[in-house]
């Protein structure tokens, strides 16, 4: 049964700044994120802007917003088939277990200067 849908868009030149400051980066990312992120070379940003629109998506789903969570907790990590997933840890975990969810799957996509996610909240 879905107890949360939210979707994001971000405008990936938003976060240009954002990939050249990394005190921003480790306030809103896992170190983990980070990594793989910087790895991406040129599609950083866009992989940034989606990861972030990932975080605002789920606080969506919630339907609480992010309020009260660290978006650190809210990682979005890869299977080796380069699929998306959300890895909840802290704040995000807890949050999503009080909403009654027990799965959260994640959906990215890039279309020129946007970056759109959407996250579904399973029970």
């Amino acid at each position: 049964m879905i107890v949360g849908i939210g979707i994001d868009a971000v405008e990936v030149t938003r976060l240009e700044k954002w990939a050249a400051d990394q005190k921003i980066l480790e306030r809103f990312f896992d170190p983990r994120e980070i990594a793989v992120l910087r790895e991406r070379g040129r599609g950083m940003v866009r992989s940034l802007a989606a990861r972030f629109a990932a975080k605002e998506a789920f606080g969506k789903a919630l339907g609480t917003g992010l309020g009260g969570l660290a978006l650190k907790d809210i990682m979005v990590a890869n299977r080796a088939n380069e699929r998306p997933v959300l890895a909840l840890q802290g704040s995000a975990l807890l949050a999503m277990q009080a909403r009654g969810a027990a799965a959260a799957h994640v959906s990215l996509t890039h279309e020129g200067n946007m970056a759109i996610a959407m996250v579904v909240l399973e029970a």
